[in-house]
Formats: C-alpha cells, sequence, structure tokens
C-alpha cells in the first residue's frame, strides 16, 4: 500500500507481531487442564453444567440459544473479528491467484474431503472401537413438530427428561462436529501461522476478511448439504440462527466498534492499547466453555479414555492432506513462497470457535458433536506448529520475488523460536 509517497507492505495483526503469545502457544495444556476440570467438575457437581445448559432461549419449547454459550461465544469471536481491516479486501485483485486458490481449497474441497475421510475412520475403521450400537442425544431440529417413536434421519425422537431428543448412533454425532469444523475456515490463528511461516502478510489478511464474509452464506449451505448426507439432523433454521449469532453480530459489531475506536482514538491506540488488551479474552472465554462442555461429557470419557483418539486421527489426516494439497498446487503454480505458506495454512486450519459454538447451538453441550469440535481445538496448535516448521524448510522449493502478484513479506522477521 502506498503511504507519503512510500510503498510499505500491509500491517500484521498485532498479535502476529511478536510471534505466538502466552496463551495461544500453550493452548494444547490449556485444553488438557480444561478436560481434567471439567470432567472433575462433572463429578463434583454434576447439576451445575446441566442447569446452565438450560439457561437457553426457547421456541416452542425447544432450547435455541444457550445463553451462557452465547457470552462466552460474542467474547470468542469479538476480539477476533475487530481485529479484521475490511479495506484489505479490494486488494484482493492484487493476488487473485492465490486468493481464487485459497478460496477453492476451503469452500470446494475441504469440506468433502473432511467429510469422506471422518465417515471413513468413524463409521467403518474405528466403529468397532466406538461402538456400533453406542448412541447419542442430540436437540430436536428448531421448529420440527416430531412425534416420539418417529424418525429423522438416522435419528428416533425419544424422550429424555420430558424433553423430546433425537436418539442418533454416537458416530454420527462425531460426525456431525468434525463436519463443523471442515466448513469453518480459520479467520483467527491462521495470522499467528502465516506471521511465523513468514508468509504474505497482506494475503493473509485478504484472506482473513473474504472467509469471514464467504461463511456466512457457504457455512449454512454446505454445512446443510453435508449433515443431510450424513443422514444427521438438518436443524435449518437453527444453523441460519447461529451463523447469524455466532458470526453475523459479533462481526457487525467488531466493525463498527473498530471504526469508531479508530476515528476516536487513533488507529495507533487501537493496535498498541486496545488490541493488547483483547489479547486473551478470546482464550479465556474459549477455556471457559470447554470447561463446561467437559463437565457434561467427563463420563463418555472416563468410561472410553480413547474416544478422543478416534476423533483426532481423522482431523489430523485431514489437516495434513488440505495442507499438502494446497501447498503442492501453489508450487505447480509457481507462487512464490511468500504466498504458498498463507494459502497453504489457511485451508488446514479450522475456525474451532465458530464451529464450537455452532455445534453447541444444534445438538447441545452435551452432545458428542460439540466434543469433537473441542478436539479440533486439541489438536490445532501442535499440529500447524510443526507445519510451520516444514514450511520454513522447504521455503527453497518456491521461486524468488512476487511473479504470483501477492507481494512479499519481511524476511528480516525472526523464525518459529525453537522452544516451540
Amino acid at each position: 500500500m502506498r503511504r507519503n509517497g512510500k510503498v510499505t507492505q500491509p500491517q500484521a495483526c498485532p498479535a502476529a507481531e511478536k510471534g505466538i503469545g502466552f496463551f495461544e502457544r500453550y493452548l494444547t495444556v490449556w485444553v488438557g487442564i480444561c478436560i481434567v476440570a471439567g470432567i472433575a467438575l462433572g463429578k463434583v457437581a454434576p447439576g451445575i453444567a446441566k442447569s446452565l445448559d438450560g439457561m437457553a432461549i426457547y421456541v416452542n419449547d425447544a432450547p435455541v440459544i444457550s445463553i451462557p454459550i452465547a457470552i462466552c461465544l460474542f467474547f470468542m469471536m469479538y476480539p477476533i473479528m475487530v481485529k479484521i481491516d475490511f479495506g484489505e479486501v479490494v486488494k484482493a485483485g492484487k493476488s487473485i491467484r492465490p486468493v481464487s486458490l485459497t478460496l477453492f481449497i476451503n469452500w470446494a474441497i475441504k469440506p468433502f474431503t473432511m467429510y469422506a475421510i471422518a465417515s471413513f475412520f468413524l463409521g467403518t475403521l474405528f466403529l468397532g472401537f466406538i461402538g456400533p450400537d453406542a448412541v447419542d442425544y442430540v436437540k430436536a431440529p428448531l421448529g420440527s413438530n416430531l412425534e416420539v417413536g418417529s424418525t429423522y434421519g438416522a435419528g428416533e425422537v425419544v424422550l429424555v427428561d420430558g424433553v423430546k431428543m433425537l436418539q442418533v448412533p454416537l458416530w454420527r454425532s462425531y460426525l456431525a462436529g468434525c463436519i463443523l469444523l471442515g466448513i469453518a475456515p480459520c479467520t483467527a490463528m491462521v495470522l499467528v501461522w502465516g506471521f511465523l511461516a513468514k508468509g504474505n502478510d497482506g494475503h493473509t489478511l485478504v484472506m482473513v476478511a473474504i472467509n469471514s464474509l464467504t461463511m456466512l452464506v457457504l457455512y449454512g449451505v454446505l454445512g446443510g448439504f453435508l449433515l443431510g448426507v450424513g443422514q444427521l439432523p438438518v436443524p435449518w433454521q437453527a444453523l441460519l440462527l447461529s451463523i447469524g449469532v455466532y458470526v453475523a453480530l459479533p462481526l457487525v459489531a467488531g466493525y463498527l466498534s473498530r471504526k469508531w475506536l479508530i476515528a476516536t482514538k487513533g488507529e495507533a491506540w487501537f493496535r498498541d492499547k486496545f488490541l493488547h488488551f483483547l489479547t486473551p479474552v478470546t482464550i479465556t472465554a474459549l477455556l471457559a466453555t470447554l470447561v463446561l462442555l467437559f463437565s457434561f461429557k467427563g463420563e463418555t470419557i472416563v468410561e472410553n479414555p480413547l474416544t478422543i483418539l478416534w476423533i483426532a486421527i481423522p482431523l489430523t489426516i485431514q489437516t495434513l492432506v488440505i495442507f499438502a494439497l494446497g501447498y503442492g498446487i501453489s508450487k505447480a503454480m509457481g507462487f512464490t513462497y511468500e504466498s504458498a505458506a498463507p494459502t497453504a495454512m489457511i485451508g488446514a486450519s479450522n475456525h474451532f470457535e465458530v464451529a464450537i459454538a455452532t455445534a453447541t447451538m444444534l445438538y447441545g453441550l452435551s452432545s458428542g458433536a460439540a466434543l469433537a469440535t473441542v478436539v479440533g481445538v486439541l489438536i490445532e496448535v501442535p499440529l500447524m506448529l510443526g507445519l510451520v516448521k516444514f514450511c520454513l524448510k522447504t521455503k527453497g522449493w518456491f521461486p524468488a520475488g512476487s511473479s504470483d502478484g501477492a507481494g512479499t513479506s519481511d524476511d528480516d522477521r525472526e523464525t518459529v523460536p525453537s522452544n516451540i
């Protein structure tokens, strides 16, 4: 971009300027602690999580929006959305090939490979370990008037504590969580991954903005389609409502407050003071949500501690496949490394905050779908840091210069800390 007659690089996300932060670096550790704390809470005070999950906005006697989760999710999403400069979207034309490839991988390939990989592992290879007859109880679709004993997809309507629920095969509930992860491209941590890999910050910022806007349309469409293919409940009204509550609301709030704060306080104060204050808010809200979730799912994990492993394996394979695809196609198309690295990273990582929120809204805090989305958090940091190191070691595979039109990055930045 041009400022005062000089060409400068787009500013990176403040969180990325100092590399990965303390909370983000040890996110896997915090998730592990939340698992233990949640399970302990479920044993000591089993009624707490159930009571909190019951605090919801009801439509036709059906819980639609969990109030505690909605509050946590707003504070998870707002700090992400307020960092985005949507003015960067207009620069997408300067890097049309990397942007087009990223969109193609995120929306035309990734959701379907996730469905295929998760279906094979959870529904076939690991079905004996999960339990062919194991079931899960999830919320009935919003607006449905199903009678007890009727079927909906692979589920049967039953009464649980006087509330109509759908009894579905447990592995399909896990599959639902995987699907919701697969259709949620990352718009937060990918700013850090791209920076650590010495990628093009401008391209990453553009894709964060474009993906946030694209999710408003395609998240519900692809989610509904793939859930239907998997014979899972497709609560269209709740799915669209979740997009509005968990994506559109914080996006609009972030955009308006960013514009107002910069106009009144200045960009330097916004970047150096306000965003610094918000840095731990997202992770804190996420961890609070996880404690609630595991306090309700603790019994399942204790009875079958390998549950997380069965879910983690297909998610890990999916991440590696999508990364390899993005990285390989970028090389074949002659991209510079600075564009290839963030293109592959954006496709490989997931927007687990939205996935968790949507899973809890659609199927309930205690559902297997919600648990599956949490596993995505568990593997995200170590897996993506490994891919960052791989990128840095293979930087020489790509041509120098900016032939793809996506610009260059600052090669003087520090590499990944050796202790990561």
